[in-house]
């Protein structure tokens, strides 16, 4: 079907939905937007999905997220006890996430499969580990990692905390184009409670998480020494590390901690940078310009999903110097 024809099906198919047709109306008058939005399916591979959000089939919204899922709780489906496993689901601090979230875990529930939803934001190590901890069949995390703010996206992951094998991909992108958006319901969260199929989780977990964390410091003894005299800035970049991360810096003996105020709490705009990805030194800003002023001696940095690490160090002549991952 041409990107015309399926703006005008999008039209018609969800009506009922003021907010996609609003996005829709408003590109009605450009052809060249309609057809990037039109002229192709957002792809799923072992990374899951990741898109610019907004309305269309080339666009990360609840209805794509929805058919995907979908197509993921048929393939669980056919798996031994996949249903009762179950599948942990986290989200970041991107616009949507939470309501994305939300979304893949009631289509799941409808599909008969046991869903364990965090209440709020969360790292993606700590939605692996759930996987692992409560022995799930899959997992999800609604982010677009350190992407531009227009983004978002779908990580699915496998019973062992990594990411889908490509069988498992397989399995869900063969049964995607016989997915259709209207089968892609989600149950009613209440429903969904009362029966048992949705649990929300959060602090139970994330209290054997830091243990596990804490148990492969390599010298604990010396981060307890040395954490009353170190000193940390730390910079979450308006993501979902800000709680967990200073939660260990604290439990493991790291006595002075200091968070750049201006993205400590969550915020899907990330207005103080130009792309949250603290490899990048634009990203460092106000962390470097916090780590001087304050003589700090380490600036730690995380991107939204609280998977990716930079960090700085403090040179000889009082210098911040921005080390890679090699490093």
């Amino acid at each position: 079907m041409e990107p015309m024809e399926l703006y005008r099906q999008w039209l018609t198919e969800f009506a009922a939905d003021p907010d996609t047709v609003a996005d829709l109306k408003a590109i009605e008058n450009d052809p060249a937007e309609i057809n990037d939005r039109f002229y192709r399916e957002l792809e799923f591979g072992t990374a899951g999905m990741r898109g610019v959000l907004g309305a269309g089939t080339n666009r990360l919204n609840i209805y794509n997220v929805r058919r995907v899922t979908r197509a993921l709780a048929k393939y669980i489906l056919t798996t031994e006890n996949g249903k009762d496993m179950g599948v942990a689901i986290g989200y970041d601090s991107r616009h949507m996430s939470d309501v994305f979230a939300k979304q893949a875990a009631l289509v799941l529930c409808n599909a008969g499969i046991k869903v364990y939803l965090f209440e709020s934001l969360r790292p993606v190590p700590v939605l692996s580990f759930t996987i692992r901890y409560l022995k799930c069949i899959a997992g999800i995390v609604i982010t677009a990692s350190h992407n531009p703010k227009q983004y978002n996206g779908y990580k699915a992951y496998w019973t062992d905390g990594g990411q889908m094998p490509p069988e498992s991909v397989k399995g869900i992108t063969d049964r995607i184009p016989g997915t259709t958006y209207e089968e892609a319901v989600p149950m009613d969260e209440q429903e969904a409670l009362d029966k048992g199929l949705l649990t929300m989780i959060g602090k139970d977990v994330d209290d054997v998480y830091i243990e596990a964390v804490k148990k492969l410091s390599v010298n604990p003894e010396l981060a307890r020494e040395m954490g009353k005299t170190l000193k940390i800035v730390y910079t979450p970049l308006h993501g979902s590390g800000n709680i967990p991360v200073r939660r260990i810096f604290k439990e493991i003996g790291m006595q002075n901690v200091y968070v750049v105020p201006e993205q400590e709490l969550p915020d899907g705009d990330f207005p103080t940078v130009r792309v949250p990805n603290p490899e990048e030194p634009d990203a460092f800003r106000l962390a470097l310009k916090m780590q001087k002023e304050l003589g700090a001696d380490l600036c730690v940095g995380t991107d939204p999903d609280c998977d990716r690490v930079g960090i700085a160090c403090m040179t000889a002549d009082g210098t911040p110097r921005l080390l890679n991952g090699n490093q």
